[in-house]
């Protein structure tokens, strides 16, 4: 009998299955010549993926890390030639644009107008490259750059002279040394925040923000970094002579800043505590304006620390030139405008005194005091600022906080914060915010894995240009670095979001100068800014203020589409910088693209050498 594994009919069935599998490798092989064509429905940008054999030295090993699992991205050339940026004179070392002296010098000195934000228009912009100044040297790593910076870096003495008696900053060998002294605080600022520390719960979690109002070179805010507290530091460009310059060397958050005629750059109810150490700030004239501004930014519970005149003015009158009547009458008025406030004094000893905000409007009997009309005390961009009170958001009974209570941080980092539970944030719910932080701690631990540093003390001074809920900023969070969260103006305004979880920021528009000095950033971070101001102002002009303030040597990181992201490359290879782009951590078939780029070093004299290569 024959076999039912050998028999005539399986003989027959054999050549039939192997036509059938050289169809199917067929029809395969024509699927993906279809594709790749071009004419399929998938990405076909996404599908340009190169082999890694590019020159991995453009990226120092130190500096950035791509990792076999990132694949680069081919771009897509839409012109042979490249706009190569040339030089600036070196009178721009130091260029700020919208902070400049002669601009400055047209406005009225009233009111400190002349020292606020005056940006060029869009026929003056300098649309050129600031070197930073021969000898530049990358500035001392975090925690040592709070005491020593390089000469060659912010190359001015004038406040070493006129500092020298109050501990400001010293000159020694090729390097400025910043003993931690201030005017108000000879000691040194630790001592310093000792003394606040025994009326203001500082080590607790409970404070976490803090505003330095005239800050000098930010002592003050460098010694509470070490105490788990970020400080909003800012002082005028004027004659004391790049002082904000120096707060940003020595590693400290800081911007150019003035009280004057316009609502500071800040949401409401954003600090848990604000600081005026002899800041030279006329608390007792328009009204009390300023102590008003201060009440708006502050959080129902928060903290109020003046130190300097008019305090102790029976021993310092004659020294300040003033009579007793004077100061008398100036501190009375402070008294007055802190009790209208409904702000309660907790100190006052010697130079020192400290007010606290009540956590509510409940207990307030204010009379005659003129409320502030607007619905909205966030929306300051440019806005006047006005002698009025911003009234307390509402509250059931008197033991409850106005706007909501805060965890202390770093609890606060991740709880949702009172803005979003309270639905105050339109489109943003707590199931959405806490995706949100998913997804940034996904977007990080993949960033972490492109720049092999990123994380450590290589990127401290962090600046994230479009900063949303701050998540990028929570998933970085880490005693070695800060990062300064700006929201841009015609972004949703997310700001309140970012100071409740214990973070800082800015309010800016990105079609101007940031207001700060060149060389002050070593990381500068994206998440969609470019899509946001394609119809809005040119790339170029973003990219050139980018490149003003971003260190020789720092780092770049965007997350955008794909075509928008090409457009952005092709302007950087003119910038100087090496770029990389690389493919979403979900794979080559998501649109959105990681954009990565290094800054060259170039210094005043350099000839321009040998032009970035992009891979």
């Amino acid at each position: 009998m024959a076999s039912k594994y050998h028999g005539p009919h399986n003989r027959t069935r054999r050549p039939i299955s192997i036509l059938i599998v050289i169809g199917l490798c067929c029809f395969c092989y024509l699927v993906g010549v279809w594709q790749k064509s071009g004419s399929g429905k998938g990405d076909k940008l996404a599908l340009q993926v190169t082999a890694q054999t590019a020159d991995c030295n453009i990226f120092p090993p130190t500096t950035l890390d791509f990792e076999s699992h990132h694949n680069y991205v081919e771009t897509v050339e839409t012109s042979a030639t490249t706009k190569r940026f040339k030089s600036c004179e070196t009178k721009y070392t130091d260029y700020t644009p919208c902070h400049e002296q002669d601009r400055a010098m047209k406005f009225p000195r009233e009111n400190m107008v002349y020292r606020e934000r005056h940006c060029p228009p869009d026929d003056e912009k300098l649309r050129c490259l600031i070197l930073a100044p021969k000898g530049y040297t990358t500035p001392f790593p975090w925690p040592k750059s709070r005491d020593y910076a390089y000469y060659a870096n912010v190359p001015y003495k004038h406040l070493t002279v006129e500092k020298a008696v109050q501990n400001w900053v010293q000159f020694q060998g090729n390097v400025f040394k910043f003993p931690g002294g201030g005017t108000m605080f000879p000691r040194g600022a630790d001592a310093y925040i000792d003394e606040l520390a025994s009326v203001i719960p500082i080590g607790s979690g409970m404070i976490r923000t803090a505003l330095d109002t005239g800050c000098g070179v930010a002592s003050w805010g460098a010694y509470l970094l070490k105490r788990n507290i970020q400080a909003m530091s800012f002082a005028p460009k004027d004659n004391h002579e790049a002082q904000v310059q120096f707060a940003l060397e020595r590693g400290v958050p800081a911007v150019i800043g003035v009280l004057g005629s316009i609502s500071l750059p800040y949401p409401s109810r954003a600090f848990d505590m604000s600081h005026c150490s002899r800041c030279l700030i006329p608390w007792a004239s328009n009204e009390g304006m300023y102590m008003m501004e201060v009440d708006r930014v502050l959080r129902p519970g928060g903290y109020w620390i003046l130190s300097g005149p008019p305090l102790n003015w029976k021993t310092y009158h004659k020294v300040w030139n003033r009579t007793k009547e004077n100061c008398r009458a100036e501190q009375k008025r402070i008294e007055e405008y802190a009790e209208l406030l409904c702000w309660e004094k907790k100190y006052e000893k010697g130079d020192v005194a400290i007010w606290r905000k009540n956590i509510n409007g409940k207990s307030c009997r204010r009379t005659s005091a003129n409320t502030c009309q607007t619905k909205d005390a966030d929306n300051v961009w440019y806005k006047k600022m006005e002698a009025c009170i911003t009234p307390y958001p509402d509250v059931k009974n008197s033991d409850e906080v106005a706007g909501g209570e805060l965890k202390k941080f770093p609890a606060r980092l991740f709880a949702v914060p009172p803005r979003i539970s309270n639905e105050m944030v339109p489109g943003v719910t707590v199931e959405s915010y806490q995706e949100d932080n998913k997804l940034w701690k996904k977007h990080v631990a993949s960033y972490k894995r492109a720049v092999s540093l990123l994380g450590t003390t290589r990127y401290h001074n962090i600046m994230d240009m479009n900063a949303g809920l701050g998540g990028f900023a929570a998933a970085l969070d880490s005693p070695k670095l800060w990062v300064m969260n700006v929201v841009p103006t015609i972004a949703d305004n997310t700001l309140g979001v970012v100071y409740e979880r214990g973070l800082i920021g800015i309010y800016h528009d990105w079609c101007e100068g940031f207001s700060t000095y060149p060389r002050t950033y070593d990381l500068l971070h994206a998440n969609r800014l470019f899509t946001l101001y394609e119809d809005k102002c040119d790339f170029e002009d973003i990219l050139l203020e980018m490149d003003r303030v971003l260190r020789p040597e720092g780092a770049v990181i965007l997350r955008d589409g794909v075509e928008v992201l090409n457009k952005v490359r092709k302007i950087a290879a003119g910038l100087r910088w090496e770029t990389k782009l690389i493919d979403h951590e979900d794979g080559p078939l998501v649109a959105e693209k990681i954009f990565i780029a290094v800054k060259q070093y170039f210094v005043e004299g350099d000839e321009d050498q040998n032009t970035p290569t992009d891979e």
